[in-house]
C-alpha cells in the first residue's frame, strides 16, 4: 500500500527543533498564527451576532441578511435571533472545513502546497479585515471560508513531508504541531476576543487578521526549511503519477468511513464554541474576587481553557501511550477515536449535572473548567491522531486531497453543530446536554464497531 506523503526526499534539516527538522518550527509558527486568526473571530462570532449585529439598528445594514435568513427559515422554519446565529455559526464553521477538499485537489494538480498556503492566508486576512464593516459581514465570512480551503490541508500535509518513510518521529511531530494550533487558539480569545467583547467588536476582527499576516511572514522566511511540493517534484522529474491500485483504494475507503463516523464527534465537540458561549454568558456566575475586589471573567476567556489544557495534557497522553505500547496495551487508532467520543459524552453529562444542580440560578464557572478538561482529553484522543493517520495512510498522489476529505468530518459536524445549537433556547438545559452526550455516545459505539474490520487496512 502507498502509505506516505508525497515529499519523501531527505528532510532539508534534521534535529534542530525539539529533535525534529527546522521545517516543523516554521509550520508550527505559521499554524499558530493562522489559528489565532481563526479562533479570534470564532470566539466573537456568536456573541457578535446575538448581542450586536442582528439587533434592530444594525441588521438593516448587513448586506444579504434578509436573503440568508429567508433561506435558512425555508430549511428550518422560523428562526429568532439566537437560533439564527447558531445556524449561521454552524454553516460558517462547516464550510470552513468543506473547502479544503477543493483546496487539496487544486494543490495536488495545479498550484502546489506552498502557493496554496500563501493564497489561503491572504484570503483569510482579507476576510477578517472585511468583517470590520457591519455591512460586509457575509462577504467577510465567504473570504475566510475560501481562504481556509487553500490553507488548511496544505499546511498539515507539509508536516508529514518532513519525514522519510518509517520515521518514528512523525506521530510526535503531529502532536507538537497540534500544540502550535492550540497555542494560537489559547491566545486568540484573550487578545482578539477581549478587544472585541470589551472594546469594539470590529477591533477584535482586525486583530485576528493581523495574526494571519504574522503567520504568512513566518512561512515566507522559513521556505528553505520546508519539503518540496509533490507537484514540483513530479514536474522536475517529467513523470506522471502511477494510477491508484487496489490497496490505495482500500486505504481511501477506510479513511472515508472514519470521516463519516467522526462527523458526530465534531457535531458535539463544536458546541464548545457555540452554545457553551451562551451558557457562559447567560447561565454562569462569572464573578471572582481578586484581593478583595469583585471582577467578572469575560465570556470569551473561557474559550482559552481548552487550548491551555492541550498544553497541560499532551505530555501526559504521549507518556501514557508510550507506556501502553511497552505493555502491548495501547489502543488502536480507531479505538482511540471511540474513546474520544466517550469523553465528549462525559463532558456533557458534567454540564447536565451543572444545569440540574443550578436550577433557575446561575452555575459556578468551575463547571466550565471541568467540562473543558474532559472535552480536551476527548480531542487529544481523536484530532491529532486523525491528522497523523491521513499523512501515513493516504496514497502519495492524493495526500492533500485526502487531508481535505478528512476535514469533511468537520464540515458535516459543524453543520450538525449549528442545527443542534438551534435547540438551545427551546429546550431545558439538562435535556439539551443529555441530547448532545447521547449523540456522542452513539458515535463512540459506531466507531468501535469498525475497529476490527478497518485495522488490517490501516495497519494500526
Amino acid at each position: 500500500m502507498t502509505s506516505e506523503s508525497p515529499s519523501f526526499t531527505a528532510p532539508p534539516t534534521t534535529g534542530n527543533f525539539l529533535g525534529h527538522p527546522k521545517g516543523l518550527a516554521v509550520l508550527f509558527g505559521t499554524e499558530l498564527w493562522e489559528r489565532f486568526n481563526y479562533y479570534g473571530m470564532r470566539a466573537l462570532l456568536v456573541l457578535y451576532m446575538v448581542k450586536y449585529l442582528f439587533l434592530p439598528g444594525h441588521l438593516e445594514t448587513v448586506v444579504g441578511y434578509g436573503a440568508i435568513k429567508a433561506v435558512l427559515e425555508g430549511m428550518f422554519g422560523p428562526l429568532e435571533t439566537q437560533p439564527l446565529a447558531s445556524q449561521i455559526y454552524g454553516f460558517y464553521t462547516g464550510f470552513v472545513y468543506l473547502t479544503p477538499v477543493f483546496g487539496g485537489l487544486i494543490a495536488d494538480r495545479l498550484l502546489g502546497q506552498r502557493r496554496s498556503v500563501y493564497l489561503g492566508g491572504v484570503l483569510m486576512a482579507a476576510g477578517e479585515f472585511t468583517l470590520a464593516s457591519d455591512a460586509l459581514f457575509f462577504p467577510g465570512l465567504f473570504l475566510i471560508i475560501l481562504g481556509n480551503g487553500f490553507f488548511k490541508p496544505n499546511i498539515s500535509t507539509q508536516v508529514g513531508g518532513l519525514y522519510a518513510p518509517g520515521d518514528h518521529r512523525r506521530d510526535r511531530a503531529y502532536s507538537i504541531f497540534y500544540v502550535g494550533i492550540n497555542l494560537g487558539a489559547f491566545m486568540a480569545p484573550l487578545i482578539a476576543g477581549t478587544l472585541g467583547e470589551r472594546v469594539d467588536w470590529h477591533l477584535g476582527f482586525v486583530a485576528a487578521g493581523a495574526g494571519m499576516i504574522i503567520g504568512l511572514i513566518i512561512y515566507a522566511l522559513g521556505q528553505r526549511n520546508l519539503p518540496p511540493d509533490a507537484l514540483t517534484m513530479a514536474k522536475a522529474a517529467h513523470k506522471e503519477h502511477k494510477p491508484l491500485d487496489r490497496e490505495d483504494w482500500k486505504a481511501i475507503g477506510a479513511l472515508v468511513i472514519l470521516t463519516i463516523l467522526v462527523t458526530f464527534f465534531w457535531g458535539t465537540y463544536e458546541q464548545s464554541g457555540n452554545t457553551m458561549s451562551l451558557w457562559a454568558d447567560e447561565n454562569t456566575d462569572r464573578a471572582i474576587n481578586i484581593f478583595g475586589a469583585s471582577w467578572e471573567i469575560p465570556v470569551t476567556w473561557f474559550q482559552s481553557v481548552n487550548p491551555i489544557m492541550i498544553f497541560a495534557f499532551t505530555p501526559g497522553i504521549i507518556w501514557l501511550w508510550a507506556w501502553q505500547t511497552r505493555r502491548g496495551t495501547e489502543p488502536s487508532t480507531v479505538n482511540k477515536m471511540a474513546i474520544g467520543c466517550l469523553l465528549i459524552t462525559v463532558s456533557n453529562l458534567i454540564m447536565a449535572g451543572a444545569a440540574w444542580l443550578a436550577g433557575p440560578d446561575k452555575a459556578s464557572w468551575a463547571w466550565i473548567i471541568l467540562y473543558n478538561a474532559t472535552l480536551t482529553l476527548g480531542e487529544l484522543y481523536l484530532s491529532p491522531v486523525g491528522l497523523s493517520l491521513v499523512s501515513k495512510v493516504a496514497p502519495a498522489r492524493v495526500v492533500s486531497a485526502m487531508m481535505g476529505i478528512w476535514f469533511i468530518a468537520n464540515f458535516m459536524g459543524n453543520l450538525l453543530d449549528g442545527y443542534l445549537g438551534s435547540f438551545w433556547s427551546r429546550m431545558d438545559k439538562v435535556d439539551f446536554f443529555l441530547m448532545i452526550g447521547g449523540i456522542a455516545f452513539a458515535a463512540a459505539i459506531a466507531i468501535a464497531a469498525f475497529n476490527r474490520p478497518l485495522k488490517p487496512i490501516l495497519k494500526q
